[in-house]
Formats: C-alpha cells, structure tokens, sequence
C-alpha cells in the first residue's frame, strides 16, 4: 500500500476571514439600502432556505439530468410556474443562469429559425407556426437582423455581437421612454429575424406597446421577444396587489412568442437564475445545441453552458416553492406600497420629476426642466449626495439617439419589499440629498484629456471609492463607442492581479 503525504490541514475560518474582508469593501445586500442590483425580499427565513438549498445541491451538475433527476424535476417545476404566472399554458423552455443567457437563447432561436427559413425554400411562415410565406429578399449574403427600441437592455445588443446579428434600434420619445409602434413596425422587413420589446424597460421602468408590435410581428412572420427580466415575476401580481392595472403583455397577447424572467431579480432567489419560456415547441428547440458526432458522451444543452451548478435552481426552486403565487402577491403589496412613497416624494421634490408613467417597481428621475435653473436638481449629483447618506442610486448618462433627440440623464431607483421598511429614512434622504445639490452642474473642461483606464483603475483600488458623477459626465462627453473601450480597460485594469 502507498504511503501518500500527510494531507494539509484546513483552515476554514482563516479563509471565511479573508472573504468577510472582501465582502466589508461590497454594498449593502440587505436591509433596503441599495435601490439597484440587489432586490431584497426582506424575509431572513427566505434567505436561509434559499442557502439551504442551494447547500443540498452543491456538487449536482446540472449537465445530465438523466442523471441527476432532481435538476429535470426542479426545473419542470419552474417552468409550470412561470405558465401559471405568465399566462402560457402550454409555453415550454429552461432555467438560465440569468437574464442575459435568456437573451441570448432567444436571439439564438430566432436567428436559427430565420436561418433554416432561408435554407428551406428561401420561404418563411407566413405567420409564426403557420405555413409557407413569399420567398426572402435581400440575397444570399444578407444578416438576420434584431429591431428593438433603444431602451432594450444590453444584453440583446451583446447578443447580436455574439452572433452575428445587426441591431436596428428605434428611438424612444425622450419623453415618456416609450417607443413609437408606428417606427417599430416601419421597420420590420424580411431581414428581420427578431423584435424585442420590455415589460417594462430597465432604463425607464415603462411599459412598451407589446400588443401592437407583437400583433405586427405575427402578420410578418416574425417572431416577437418580451424581456421581462425585470418585470416578469412582479408585473403579474401588480394589479391584484394594488397597483395599476397594465395592459396585456405575457403569453395572452397573440404573436408573442417568447418571454424572459429573471427568478433573481423579483423571485427573490440568489444569483443568477431566469426563466425563458418559448410559446411553441419549434422555436424552443432551436435554441438547443445537440451533438452526437464526437467520440465522448451524446451532448444535448438547453442552455449556453454545459456543466452548470444547480445550486442557483434549487435556490429558486425552494424561493418560488415557499411562495407561491399568494407568498409574490403579498410581497408585491409592499412593492407598490413603497413605490407610491417614493414616487409620491420624487413629486413633491423641487427640480426632480419621474421620467414617463412607470408601470411597476422601477423609476428614472430626472431634471425637471420647467423649473428655473437654481431650482434644479442634476439627478446625478443628487444620487452621490444620496449615496453619501446611506442609499445607493443608479445614474444613468443621456444617450443621443439616432433622430437626434436626446433621452435625458437619469438616475435609476429599483423599490423592492425591503423598502418599505426604509421608507421614512429613504424619503428624508431623497429630500435633504436633492436640497444639498439643487442648482449644481457638473462641469468638465473643454480641452479634458482622455482618462487613462489603468491609473483611474489603481486610483480607486487604492482609495476603495470612486466618483462615478465624473465618469457619466466623461461618458455623455465622449463619443460612445471611445467610453466603451475605455470602460472596458478600465474594468481589466481593476480585477487584474496586483503587481508583485
């Protein structure tokens, strides 16, 4: 028998150590503090059994169902549940590891079925699931094409990089953060392979014309994406917990064809679990990968990854299992409540307006130009001067789009059932936040060099903080396709490893 060496001792709480000194730099998960990223349930017993089951499932793997039943049976579960709440009975598909892979699977299908459209006869459906149509314009060498508005998430946009797509985006009235039905069905054409609409928008927290587009798309042949990342597991139960009633927008809608939801976003499972439901079987199996024609084991994925942990789905499971439909109505009762607080303040705050008529729990405020200037709030500004008491707010640039207009800066809140617990100190730290820096601007000079990405990297690893009021300002300098690299040094620079 052979003598191996001793094996090394273990020490568990020097190593939880370290991470606990890592996690002391990170925002605050819970307690209703951070109004973006996080969306906190305010149940410490939801939290603990979601742990518990992901601890149950930590060396499953979610590749082979057939051997590890328990993936198969978790995620049919899920499934059903989002046909329950999503109004498709019959709607089939998979859990994701989150909103962008359900993103890229919906593209993926798309581009897929347009794909063997054109291999096939050079004909498309008429309709989606009906018969033959005319024969495809555009010649040989045309690419499939995604039209959605310029408030769709990114993840569609990383999408059609990813494979090889062109994005046709239709400007939203800088308004109201609503795009024009009439533009986007313009520009529907036999090119277009997928159109893309938010219930609601991340951006803006409104709701796009999902009726009317997907209603166009139908007629085409089209297939019409919902992305309800955001919105998918709250939007349902809105109206019956005393919010708005919103128009149609799920599987009830004719011509939509598939549907995202991100379980760790208003499921309130950890990170990252989504649901992307298919209407019909045929475009649901194109976003499949199979193989067969290699010497190893058969490969069959549903999903971009092939080992995948199944700790995220028993998370989400257990989550949505402990709820149910009653447990999401109840914290979505506080949602709303909340929301009406905070929009009810944002009101009330000279200089600040909430941008269009949000249709859930997601708002964007902005500058309220009506006022005189020294009464206005620069909504960026405002959320460093919130961030420093506590409250973490999301600001977002201005974008000029393609007609020209300008959709404004903005700051973005999420409200989540933690909130309402917060309500009174969050709402006096909105008011006092936007008194601080009514009648402030943000001014870059003129002649402003190009930042260099590494040392702005070492700088704020070196200090722990950094003046993100400065960085949108650079980014609605700048021309975006210039931020976007630097940007991205700028994150390598930050997560590489420290020089020796």
């Amino acid at each position: 028998m052979t003598d191996f060496p001793r094996q090394p001792e273990i020490d568990p709480e020097a190593v939880l150590a370290r991470l606990s000194a890592y996690r002391s730099h990170d925002a605050p998960t819970h307690g209703g503090r951070v109004l973006s990223y996080v969306y906190d349930s305010g149940l410490a017993a939801l939290d603990d059994l979601a742990a518990r089951a992901a601890a149950m499932t930590l060396p499953v793997n979610g590749l082979d169902p057939t051997t590890f039943p328990s993936v198969a049976l978790m995620e049919s579960e899920l499934v059903a549940f989002g046909r329950t709440v999503l109004n498709g009975p019959n709607a089939v598909g998979s859990v994701t590891s989150g909103g962008t892979e359900s993103c890229l699977l919906a593209v993926k299908a798309a581009r897929d079925r347009w794909v063997s459209a054109r291999e096939v006869g050079s004909a498309r459906p008429a309709r989606v699931g009906g018969s033959a149509g005319p024969a495809r314009a555009g010649g040989a060498d045309a690419r499939p094409r995604i039209v959605l508005p310029s408030s769709a998430h990114a993840a569609f946009h990383k999408a059609a990089h990813y494979l090889g797509l062109d994005v046709d985006v239709v400007p939203v009235d800088p308004a109201t953060g609503v795009p024009s039905v009439v533009e986007l069905v313009a520009r529907l054409n036999d090119r277009t392979a997928l159109v893309v609409v938010s219930a609601p928008s991340y951006p803006h927290g409104v709701l796009d014309p999902v009726a009317e587009v997907a209603e166009a798309a139908a007629g085409r042949g089209i297939p019409c994406h919902v992305d309800a990342c955001i919105g998918g597991l709250v939007l349902p139960f809105w109206a019956g917990a005393g919010g708005a009633e919103l128009p149609p927008w799920d599987f009830r809608v004719p011509g939509v064809t598939s549907i995202s939801a991100d379980l760790h976003k208003f499921g309130y499972a950890p990170k990252g679990a989504s649901l992307l439901l298919f209407a019909d079987r045929e475009l649901d199996l194109a976003r499949y990968f199979a193989l067969t024609d290699w010497p190893g084991y058969p490969v069959v994925n549903p999903t971009i990854l092939g080992s995948r942990s199944a700790t995220s789905l028993a998370a989400a499971w257990a989550v949505t299992a402990a709820l149910g439909v009653e447990g999401y109505t109840d914290l979505t009762r506080r949602t709303v409540a909340a929301t009406h607080e905070v929009a009810a303040c944002v009101g009330r705050i000279d200089g600040l307006r909430a941008l269009g008529e949000p249709a859930g729990p997601l708002l964007a405020v902005v500058t309220d130009d009506g006022v005189p200037a020294k009464q206005r709030v620069h909504p960026h500004l405002w959320a460093a001067a919130s961030a420093r008491r506590g409250f973490v707010l999301q600001g977002q640039p201005s974008l000029r789009q393609s007609d020209g207009s300008l959709v404004p800066r903005s700051t973005h809140l999420t409200i989540t059932p933690a909130t309402h617990d917060v309500i009174p100190e969050l709402t006096a730290t909105l008011r006092e936040a936007a008194d601080e820096v009514r009648g402030g601007t943000v001014d870059l000079p003129a002649d402003l060099p190009v930042p260099d990405p590494a040392a702005l990297a070492a700088s704020a690893r070196e200090s722990g903080d950094l003046d993100l009021t400065q960085v949108l300002a650079l980014i609605e300098k700048l021309p975006r396709d210039a931020t976007a690299g630097l940007l991205a040094q700028f994150l390598q620079a930050f997560t590489a490893p420290s020089a020796p």
